[in-house]
């Protein structure tokens, strides 16, 4: 599968046929590790990311493999986003030593560093906070953290408290509010937008068609660059409509990503059996992915020495 990164060009092709293949990989992901749960051998809940690939593969395109990310408690999509082996993260979910965080973390708490994943963090917004303190360090490093969390995170103190420091220190920062509107139908959030909130803090942002890989990707690029460049953080409201987050996977979806960046790509002129053969290339790949992983032993709590930080492997 091709790989992501910043030196993708704006319209080519071939990093979108990879984009695609990887939002595929975490939709086939999420629902064999949902198969698996149902099996009782994945223990909690596996909260679904259905319906937001678009928003962390196309923020993902651009930043380069040592920037920083901090997800939420629907880390496998960011994880897989940025880099995270299938097989390694679906050891993890299933509890095994060659998990990513040697089988001890679980679906909401997973640890990559070596692929720029600082966290994710079951504590409503909390990743915002460990992205900004990432951002401390990101800068004297030329690198860029994002923050990726949902819309309720918005409405707690520490949003503007993070913010503030990010604008004051103009610190190499990407927020990334994933605003999923189907399941806010039920809670939403105060006000109409995130994005607005920016403009108490000086920080420029922008509502973004989550949905929509070459508009998340499109708008990412600038925030990343502006960040890069020393200029400080970028709110972006990313407004996608995946599942209900407590549905297990059983709602509706009343605009799938996978669906337009497929049309998107046929339009653009990549040949229906080229798309096919990418297809059957990531069901494949899950599957090695996940019967090696099954097929791992369960750690030794009396002999294992790994931590989540560094799992033995």
């Amino acid at each position: 599968m091709p790989g992501l990164g910043a030196a993708q060009p704006e319209h080519a092709t071939a990093g979108y046929l990879g984009a695609y293949g990887r939002m595929l990989l975490i939709r086939r992901f999420e629902a064999a590790m949902e198969r698996l749960r149902a099996l009782g051998e994945v223990q909690g809940p596996i909260h679904p990311y259905a319906g937001r690939e678009a928003v962390a593969v196309g923020v993902c395109m651009a930043l380069e493999p040592a920037d920083y990310v901090s997800g939420h408690d629907h880390g496998h999509g960011h994880a897989l986003a940025k880099g995270t082996d299938p097989e390694a993260l679906a050891a993890e979910l299933l509890g095994r030593e060659t998990g990513v965080c040697g089988g001890r973390a679980g679906a909401a708490s997973v640890i990559d560093l070596q692929n720029g994943l600082i966290g994710c963090h079951g504590t409503v917004g909390g990743s915002i906070a460990a992205a900004v303190g990432a951002g401390l360090a990101a800068g004297r490093r030329g690198r860029v953290a994002v923050a990726f969390f949902g819309g309720p995170s918005a409405d707690l103190g520490y949003f503007h408290e993070c913010m503030g420091i990010a604008a004051v220190r103009r610190l190499p920062v990407v927020l990334v509010c994933e605003r999923d509107l189907h399941a806010e139908r039920a809670r939403g959030i105060a006000g109409a937008d995130v994005a607005g909130r920016a403009a108490a803090h000086g920080m420029p942002s922008q509502v973004v068609d989550g949905d929509d890989l070459w508009a998340v990707r499109a708008a990412a690029a600038a925030a990343v660059a502006r960040a890069r460049s020393g200029e400080g953080p970028t709110l972006l409201e990313c407004r996608a409509r995946g599942l209900d987050e407590d549905s297990g996977g059983a709602g509706t979806m009343p605009r799938d990503p996978l669906a337009g960046a497929r049309e998107r790509l046929l339009a653009d002129g990549v040949a229906a059996d080229v798309l096919q053969e990418l297809e059957r290339g990531v069901e494949a790949e899950l599957d090695r992915a996940v019967d090696r992983a099954l097929a791992a032993p369960h750690p030794d709590p009396a002999g294992a020495l790994a931590t989540e930080f560094s799992p033995a492997r």
